[in-house]
């Protein structure tokens, strides 16, 4: 049967507040139809009314279509990379020091980047992690995982930074939750903080049209210091950086010019 995806995505912007036009048609289409077929709809109409009236079916839509998919040190060689960037090219020019973690998720980003910073006691430093889910949101900020969700973490630091809460559970301990402050923002429509030293955004622009891909990389432009970072994921290469006022500094890394 064929879906009027013009009707839907029109209730989901009016009603959820999310523009599903920005995002690649084929690829947001699959997992609309997946997660309808899950919840008995046969049409986008039939969906969209039981959205209305159901709160669970509402936020597991939103958690679906939203793509939260994240681990502590997501490809840690990478990571590791940007660790030395970081302290290299950031740490001595700047005396306070903002990092954005934009579409955070779980919180698995913002708290590994706290974890960085506080190995290498570097002060002044603020996290603010953003993500357009509520209810990821609200999990990051217990900061809850699984054994198998902190499989990057090495041993030494999952004593170091989380307490055991019982088998297979684990919390994060302050020494790194106060680095890190929790928003809620879409990067396709709010307004983008500004003065910024480090922005993480990592396999998130994979998802979005070409235009809406290139709005978000100016804008993270924009919200940078000259000097200041960008570190994009290990699916993601920004073909003219130039054009963004961006210089290639590394593997993913990006330097504001």
């Amino acid at each position: 049967m064929e879906q009027n995806f013009t009707f839907f995505n029109k209730w989901v912007l009016k009603n959820v507040g999310i523009d599903l036009n920005n995002y690649k048609e084929r690829q947001m289409q699959r997992r609309i139809t997946n997660i309808m077929n899950s919840a008995g709809a046969k049409t986008v109409e039939d969906y969209a009314r039981i959205l209305e009236k159901d709160r669970d079916a509402y936020n597991a839509f939103v958690k679906h279509i939203t793509i939260n998919v994240t681990d502590f040190f997501r490809n840690k060689e990478i990571f590791e990379i940007f660790e030395n960037c970081f302290m290299q090219n950031v740490v001595p020019k700047f005396d306070h020091i903002k990092i954005w973690s934009a579409a955070c998720s779980t919180g698995a980003e913002p708290y590994s980047l706290a974890m960085i910073l506080n190995k290498n006691n570097v002060r002044n430093t603020n996290i603010l992690a953003t993500d357009i889910d509520e209810t990821i949101l609200a999990r990051a900020r217990k900061g809850q995982y699984t054994k198998a969700e902190l499989t990057n973490v090495s041993p030494a630091d999952l004593l170091k930074y989380f307490n055991e809460l019982g088998p297979d559970k684990y919390v994060a301990k302050n020494e790194i939750k106060k680095y890190v402050s929790f928003e809620k923002q879409d990067l396709l429509g709010t307004q983008y903080p500004h003065n910024m030293q480090v922005i993480v955004c990592r396999n998130v622009t994979i998802y979005f049209k070409l235009e809406a891909r290139d709005e978000v990389y100016r804008k993270f432009s924009e919200a940078l210091s000259q000097g200041g970072l960008l570190f994009t994921g290990a699916t993601e290469t920004i073909n003219e950086p130039s054009k963004f006022n961006l210089e290639k500094v590394d593997t993913f890394i990006y330097r504001k010019i």
